[in-house]
């Protein structure tokens, strides 16, 4: 079997993983504040941050995935690698990936850029559902493009 095959049979497997993942989610309507998380199940922070959407007056329904599958969806669904996090939420026609500050989902679907979604890359400590705000390290949430590219959306100050 030859490198090339390799290669071919991960990127098929990737892809019907990612079909498989993105046949399962349910519609959702424009404007709607339901948003579908796609998680490893054995994410805590992850966890965390549902509890706060929630809190927060957000709609939230879970689909546990493999971490295989979740990179496949992510991937399927444009979203560069250096911007990925540990969860991957869909509302509407956006994609929300890691701990993205309700205010700034809030913003997204008052102003309706055309973009694919919004990012906090990483896990940075004190974004929401990784700890103590009092201990927040500086981060900034992005705004992914739909060609992939990236602007910085807000910005969160160390406390």
């Amino acid at each position: 079997m030859t490198m090339a095959n390799n290669l071919s049979r991960r990127s098929i497997m990737r892809g019907a993983a990612a079909l498989a993942v993105s046949a399962a989610m349910p519609a959702f309507a424009t404007g709607s504040n339901s948003i579908h998380v796609l998680k490893d199940p054995s994410c805590g922070c992850c966890g965390s941050w549902i509890k706060i959407m929630q809190a927060e007056g957000f709609e939230v329904s879970v689909e546990n995935v493999s971490w295989e599958a979740l990179n496949a969806y992510k991937s399927a669904n444009g979203i560069p690698e250096d911007m990925t996090s540990c969860h991957t939420g869909q509302l509407g026609a956006y994609f929300i990936e890691g701990h993205v500050p309700p205010a700034d989902i809030r913003r997204l679907l008052a102003e309706r850029p055309d973009a694919a979604g919004l990012s906090v890359p990483g896990m940075p400590m004190g974004s929401p559902g990784m700890g103590p705000e009092s201990e927040r390290e500086a981060f900034d949430v992005f705004l992914i493009r739909k060609d992939g590219t990236t602007e910085v959306f807000s910005s969160y100050p160390a406390a």
